[in-house]
C-alpha cells in the first residue's frame, strides 16, 4: 500500500520541487540536477583532453615530425594531463556517488545539499581557472605535476604556475566538500535495517574513497599554497640554496598523488561490484572480502607513494620498504578480482553491454597491474621510471581501471537517469572500438619503454628506430577516440529516441531500482525498509515502509551508524543563492591570492558574507506524527 494519499504525494512533490526557470536552476540543491552538471562538464573536459592527447599522439606518429614545437607539446601534455587527473578522474566519481548514494540509501537527499551545489560551483571555478587562461595563450607548460625549482620563480617567471597551483585548489575543495558529504550521508543517513553489513558495495567503495580523499587532499592543497607562497611572498620552502628542499615538494605531492589512483579506482570497483551482481542473478561472491579489501587497498595506498621517488636518490634501505609496500597493494585488489571472476562463474551471466565493460575492465586493469608489480620494484623501476613504459602502465591503471567500469556504469544507470534505453547494438560497437583501440594504442607503449623512447619529449630522429610503433599507437588512439564518439551519440539519440524504461529494466538488486525512471525530485514517497543485503530480490511483494516524515517541508530521516536505528527526522535545507554566492567569493579570493597576497585579506570579506547568508538561522518548526513502518 502506498503510505499517502493522492493529496498529500502532491504536496511532497510540490514540496521538493524547485523554482521554475533560471532561478531554479541557479539555486537547486537536488543531488541529481547537481550530479548531472557535474558529468555534462566532465564529458566536455574528457572531449578537450581526448583532443589534446590525440593531436600528441599525431605529433609522435612519425619521426622528425613539426606539427608542434617544444612549447606547444609541453603545453598540450600539462593541460592534458592535469584535466585528466584534477578535472575529469576524481570529479567524475564524486559525481556518481552524489547522483547514486542518496538513491541507493532510500533518501529524498543528500546530508549537505547546499554543500554538494557548492562543491559543484566551486569545481566549475576550477575548470575556468585552468582553461579560460589557455584560451588567452597563458597556459601552464611545466607538466601536470609542476616540479620545483623548475615551477619556482627563478625558472618560472609569469603566472603559468600559479594558474596551476591554484587550479589544483579549487577542484580539492570542491572535492573535499563532496567527500564529507559522501560519508556523512552513508554513516547517518542509511535506511531502517540497512546495518553496516548490508550496505551496498558501491556505497562501500565511495565512502571508503571519499575517506581517502580527506586525508590526502589537503597534503596537495598545502603544497601547491607553499609554491604559491615561494613565488609571491618569497618563501623559500622548496629553494635548496637558503634551506629549502624541492624534494618536500615531491613528498607532499605524492602522498596525494598515490592514494589518489585508489580514490579513482575504489568508486569503480563498486560499479563493476554492482554491475556483476545484477547481470549474474546472484550476490557477490565474498561480500566481507570484498569490504575488508577496500579498507586494505586504503591503508596500503597511504604507504607506498615513495615508489614515485626512486630515482630521486632515497636511502636504499627505504627504496626496499616501499617496494614491498608497492608490491603488498596488489593483493586486496587481486582478492576483488577473484571474487568477480567466481561470481561470473557461480551465476548465471548475461552479456549486455554493461557487462562487456566489466570484462574489458578485469583484462586491461590486470595488465597494468602486472606492469605496476613491475615498476614497484627500485632497481627496474630506475630504468623505466622516464620511459614510454610507465605511460603505458599508467594509462591502463586509469583508463583500464577507472573509466572501462565508469562507461559500464554510464551504460547501467542510463535508463534510471534518463527513463531511455541505450542501443544494444551501438553500446557494444563502442565497448569493441573503445577497448580495441586503447589496447592497440597503449601495449605497443610498453615495448617502446623498453627500448628506451623518453616520456615527456615532443620529436625524435629516424635513426631511433621507434617510427613503426608510434604510429601504431596512434592509430589506435584514433580508432578509441571514434569508439567515444560512438558512445556519446549513443547517448544522444538515445535519449530522445531509445527503447522507454521501466523502473527497474535490467532487474538490480538495490534500492534505486525501486523509484521510477527518471526518479522524481524527492526520489521516494516513502523511507523503505531493508531486511536484506538485495532487497530488491528479496521482497517481490514490495518493500516495507517508514512513514511519519511530513509532507509539506523538506525532511529527511537521521539514522545511527552502526544497526541504522531511527533517531530523529532532520530538516533538509531548501533551494539557495547562497551556495553560488559562497562560490564566486572563494573563486574571486583564489584569482586575486596569485597577482597579490592582500587577496587573502580583502577577499575574506565577500566571503564572510556569504557564508552568513548561507548559515542564517531559521525558525524550525515542529515536528509532527510517530514514526511507524508499515507494509507497502
Amino acid at each position: 500500500m502506498n503510505p499517502h494519499s493522492p493529496e498529500q504525494a502532491e504536496q511532497l512533490a510540490e514540496t521538493w520541487r524547485d523554482s521554475p526557470g533560471l532561478w531554479g536552476f541557479l539555486t537547486t540543491v537536488d543531488h541529481k540536477r547537481i550530479a548531472a552538471r557535474y558529468i555534462l562538464t566532465v564529458v566536455a573536459m574528457l572531449f578537450l583532453a581526448g583532443l589534446l592527447a590525440l593531436d600528441m599522439r599525431l605529433q609522435l606518429s612519425a619521426p622528425d615530425m613539426q606539427r608542434m614545437g617544444p612549447q606547444l607539446y609541453n603545453e598540450s601534455f600539462s593541460l592534458h594531463g592535469s584535466t585528466m587527473l584534477f578535472l575529469v578522474s576524481v570529479p567524475v566519481m564524486e559525481a556518481m556517488a552524489i547522483w547514486l548514494v542518496p538513491l541507493m540509501l532510500g533518501q529524498r537527499a543528500l546530508a549537505f545539499p547546499r554543500l554538494a551545489a557548492f562543491s559543484y560551483w566551486l569545481y566549475l571555478g576550477g575548470v575556468m581557472m585552468l582553461w579560460v587562461p589557455h584560451a588567452l595563450g597563458i597556459t601552464p607548460d611545466l607538466g601536470w605535476f609542476e616540479y620545483p625549482p623548475l615551477s619556482g620563480p627563478a625558472y618560472s617567471p609569469g603566472h603559468r604556475a600559479d594558474i596551476w597551483a591554484q587550479m589544483i585548489t579549487f577542484t580539492e575543495v570542491a572535492a573535499l566538500s563532496a567527500s564529507v558529504n559522501i560519508v556523512a550521508t552513508v554513516l547517518k543517513m542509511r535506511p531502517p535495517g540497512m546495518t553496516l553489513s548490508r550496505v551496498p558495495l558501491f556505497v562501500w567503495a565511495m565512502m571508503v574513497g571519499s575517506l581517502m580523499t580527506v586525508f590526502a587532499l589537503p597534503a596537495v592543497m598545502l603544497v601547491t599554497s607553499m609554491l604559491i607562497a615561494d613565488r609571491m611572498v618569497a618563501t623559500q620552502f622548496f629553494t635548496a640554496a637558503v634551506g629549502g628542499d624541492s624534494v618536500l615538494f615531491q613528498h607532499l605531492f605524492w602522498w596525494f598523488g598515490h592514494p589518489e589512483v585508489y580514490i579513482i579506482f575504489l568508486p569503480a570497483t563498486g560499479f563493476v561490484s554492482m554491475i556483476v551482481e545484477t547481470f549474474c542473478r546472484r550476490t557477490i561472491f565474498g561480500h566481507v572480502a570484498m569490504v575488508l579489501s577496500m579498507l586494505g587497498i586504503a591503508a596500503l595506498a597511504f604507504g607506498l607513494w615513495v615508489h614515485h621517488m626512486f630515482a630521486v636518490g632515497l636511502p636504499r634501505l627505504g627504496n626496499d620498504f616501499y617496494t614491498a609496500a608497492s608490491m603488498a597493494v596488489a593483493l586486496p585488489a587481486g582478492i576483488q578480482i577473484f571474487c568477480w571472476i567466481a561470481t561470473m562463474w557461480t551465476g548465471r551471466p548475461r552479456f549486455d553491454t554493461p557487462l562487456l565493460w566489466v570484462i574489458g575492465f578485469v583484462a586491461t586493469f590486470v595488465i597494468g597491474g602486472l606492469s605496476g608489480i613491475m615498476t614497484a620494484s627500485a632497481p627496474l623501476d630506475q630504468q623505466l621510471t622516464d620511459t614510454y613504459f610507465i605511460v603505458a602502465h599508467f594509462h591502463y591503471v586509469l583508463v583500464g581501471g577507472a573509466m572501462f567500469p565508469l562507461l559500464g556504469a554510464f551504460s547501467y544507470w542510463y535508463p534510471k537517469a534518463t527513463g531511455r534505453m541505450l542501443s544494444e547494438f551501438w553500446g557494444k560497437v563502442s565497448f569493441w572500438l573503445i577497448v580495441g583501440g586503447f589496447n592497440l594504442g597503449f601495449f605497443p607503449m610498453h615495448i617502446l619503454g623498453l627500448q628506451g623512447m623518453p616520456r615527456r619529449i615532443y620529436t625524435y630522429g629516424e635513426g631511433m628506430g621507434w617510427g613503426a610503433l608510434n604510429m601504431v599507437a596512434t592509430i589506435g588512439s584514433a580508432i578509441a577516440v571514434a569508439g567515444g564518439l560512438v558512445f556519446v551519440a549513443n547517448a544522444l539519440v538515445s535519449f530522445y529516441r531509445g527503447k522507454r524504461a521501466g523502473a527497474d529494466p535490467w532487474g538490480g538488486s538495490t534500492l534505486e531500482w525501486a523509484v521510477p525512471s527518471p526518479p522524481p525530485q524527492h526520489n521516494f514517497d516513502y523511507t523503505p525498509v531493508v531486511d536484506s543485503l538485495t532487497p530488491m530480490w528479496t521482497r517481490k511483494d514490495g518493500l516495507h515502509a517508514l512513514t511519519g516524515l511530513v509532507t509539506d517541508r523538506r525532511q529527511v530521516l537521521v539514522t545511527s551508524v552502526i544497526d541504522a536505528e531511527p533517531e530523529y527526522r532532520q530538516k533538509s535545507p531548501d533551494p539557495s543563492i547562497a551556495p553560488l554566492l559562497a562560490a564566486i567569493a572563494v573563486t574571486i579570493l583564489f584569482i586575486g591570492s596569485i597577482f597579490t597576497p592582500w587577496a587573502l585579506v580583502w577577499g575574506a570579506v565577500p566571503v564572510a558574507i556569504a557564508l552568513t547568508c548561507w548559515f542564517w538561522p531559521q525558525r524550525a518548526r515542529s515536528q509532527t506524527g510517530p514514526l511507524r513502518v508499515r507494509s507497502r
